[in-house]
């Protein structure tokens, strides 16, 4: 180990910046997914304009497509992690000054 170089507090550096940095952001998109469901695709029909098998299937797999309540339980949970986050990382400053 160099004497110069702290790996200890190096890599504690790495961890909570890429918590921080990256998760956070990346969680809170999560959240913002799972809130706006992708939207519904139409599916054209077959040649006699009578969907086919396959197409009613997928069809009627992508209608109704809505957060429900454990999407937005999901997301709450999401948005109560990172807001507990940003409340932890205020009061670790205004508690350092």
């Amino acid at each position: 180990m160099h004497s110069w170089i702290n790996l200890t507090a190096l890599w504690k550096i790495v961890v909570f910046g890429l918590v921080a940095g990256a998760g956070l952001p990346a969680l809170f998109a999560i959240g913002l997914r799972v809130l706006n469901p992708p939207p519904r695709v139409a599916v054209s029909g077959a040649a006699n304009g009578q969907p086919t098998q396959a197409q009613s299937k997928a069809q009627a797999e992508t209608t109704g497509v809505t957060a429900g309540a454990l999407g937005i339980a999901a997301a709450v949970l999401c948005f109560a992690v990172v807001l507990s986050a940003i409340g932890w990382g205020i009061d670790f400053i205004v508690s350092q000054s």
